[in-house]
């Protein structure tokens, strides 16, 4: 679904990718874990045109996004849905009119039919009975699942979440899991960064693990547990030691 070969970023002196070779396979899960200031972001970002590598070359369904013009990069992201961790939700919206927004600029559906895809969207994320209030009056894990049912009220093909379980209770957290497995099922491809290891196992096919600018693993859970790169056995067992490193 996407591939990424030779892929080097740079911002300054300071090297955010280097070399990265990524394919992320079609109707799967795939978790991109690490330390933070590795480029997990960053890398969600070249996916859809945000930022242009410097080097190398990055494709959905085949097709390489660099350099094209902006309607022929819009079509590659109407592929995609998108959740990134300041949500950026319209504050002079409802929380309806902010998840109906892609349906009402993408679509010609009708108004009940919209009515209903939005408010599927957000009981699937655990949130019912709240779409005529504003983000203000939302806590900032509400807002995150607000955010959610507007990435995937157009049914996307590819989902890209940014540490979508940040400020989530318990409860936010099973609604979220769930989500990603019933997408999956309905053959959805998901790309995930995450610091919440216990999301990540709980939903993910493959990982992958960056480091200081490079991939240092790529593979299912179980290798992973069983890899005896030190980056990745400190990461997900740090020693008391290490935490004072």
């Amino acid at each position: 679904m996407i591939t990424l070969r030779n892929v080097h970023k740079s911002f300054g002196a300071q090297k955010v990718l280097d070399g990265l070779d990524l394919d992320i396979p079609d109707g799967k899960i795939t978790a991109i874990i690490g330390p933070s200031g590795e480029g997990k972001s960053v890398l969600l970002k070249h996916l859809i045109g945000l930022l242009q590598p410097d080097s190398g070359t990055v494709e959905v369904d085949g097709e390489s996004i660099l350099n094209l013009r902006r309607s022929e990069l819009n079509r590659i992201r109407e592929k995609f849905g998108m959740l990134f961790q300041n949500v950026a939700l319209f504050d002079s919206m409802s929380v309806f009119e902010n998840v109906a927004f892609p349906l009402e600029e993408k679509t010609s559906l009708s108004k009940e039919v919209i009515r209903g895809r939005v408010l599927s969207a957000l009981e699937d994320v655990g949130l019912k009975n709240i779409e005529d209030k504003f983000p203000d009056e939302l806590s900032g894990g509400m807002k995150k699942r607000v955010g959610l049912a507007r990435a995937v009220v157009l049914n996307p093909k590819i989902i890209l979440f940014d540490e979508p379980t940040t400020g989530l209770d318990p409860i936010g957290v099973y609604n979220i899991c769930n989500l990603m497995q019933l997408l999956q099922a309905e053959g959805t491809t998901t790309l995930m960064v995450t610091h919440d290891l216990a999301t990540a196992f709980a939903t993910s096919d493959r990982f992958t693990f960056l480091h200081q600018a490079h991939m240092l693993f790529e593979g299912t859970e179980a290798e992973m547990k069983a890899s005896d790169i030190p980056e990745v056995r400190e990461f997900l067992a740090p020693t008391e030691d290490s935490l004072f490193v």
